[in-house]
């Protein structure tokens, strides 16, 4: 694969080198790290429970029984989820250079971004639904419910930011940060890629197989194509891809009339 830049030419010292393994520790720790070890663990749980088929995953969940605290809790809850995000460019920015031109989060393509964007999510989620469609059919994957949310006049802002959030988080921690990181120690392109991939496969893995065979061949074609020479190590181009999928899920699944939903299996 052709890479759009090298990583360091230098070899980190090695007290670089401990440095930055402990600060990818910690990283992943306060953020996909985390979901993906409590995803393993509710896995467990639910395979000892019984059928994965028989049972369901509640996607944006309410929070509060009162519609204005349920909005200050939602809103609250994705202010925070962004921290991390937040601490992977402060960290990627030291030297004085720019994180998010390093990472190609900024808007200076904004039309050949949302292209790939586009084009990224259409190759991702019609194969991603064929995927869940079999886990059901299998029962290998539970019902996964896009959206708790009742419908106010707050809900489909709600799910866009949730949407946003996903995208945000997921690509700038697990292909930019962790991708950049793990070069500059000096790893394997299929290193790389294989471990970004099963990271973003781990934290789905509460959903069942399906979703986590799905999420890790999302993650190589996303981290794939992050390094060629056609994605130029830009992020923003995934967060397209991953926005616009979960909008598409989060909003439609909240509007969709039942029988489509049941027609998708997705009720």
């Amino acid at each position: 694969m052709t890479t759009a830049a090298a990583a360091p030419d230098l070899d980190p010292t090695p007290a670089r080198r401990r440095r930055l393994t402990a600060e990818i520790w910690i990283v992943m720790g306060l953020s996909l790290g985390r979901s993906g070890v409590y995803a393993v663990v509710t896995i467990l749980d639910r395979l000892t429970r019984g059928p994965l088929g028989d049972q369901t995953a509640t996607l944006n969940p309410p929070q509060a029984d009162r519609p204005l605290l349920d909005l200050t809790y939602q809103l609250l809850s994705l202010g925070f989820a962004l921290v991390p995000v937040a601490l992977a460019l402060y960290l990627l920015s030291e030297g004085g250079r720019s994180a998010v031109r390093r990472i190609g989060l900024d808007g200076t393509r904004p039309g050949t971004d949302a292209l790939w964007g586009l084009g990224l999510g259409a190759l991702i989620g019609v194969p991603g639904l064929g995927l869940y469609l079999l886990g059901r059919a299998l029962g290998v994957t539970v019902q996964v419910q896009a959206s708790g949310l009742d419908s106010y006049w707050w809900t489909v802002p709600v799910l866009v930011l949730a949407a946003l959030k996903n995208g945000l988080i997921e690509e700038v921690i697990v292909v930019g940060y962790l991708v950049e990181r793990l070069q500059e120690l000096r790893w394997r392109v299929a290193a790389v890629v294989a471990t970004s991939s099963l990271i973003r496969g781990s934290y789905h893995l509460y959903q069942g197989w399906g979703p986590f065979v799905a999420n890790v061949a999302m993650g190589v074609v996303f981290t794939c194509f992050y390094l060629s020479r056609w994605g130029r190590r830009r992020v923003m181009p995934l967060v397209v891809a991953h926005t616009l999928l979960d909008v598409v899920a989060f909003v439609g699944y909240a509007y969709l009339p039942d029988a489509w939903l049941r027609a998708l299996g997705l009720a």
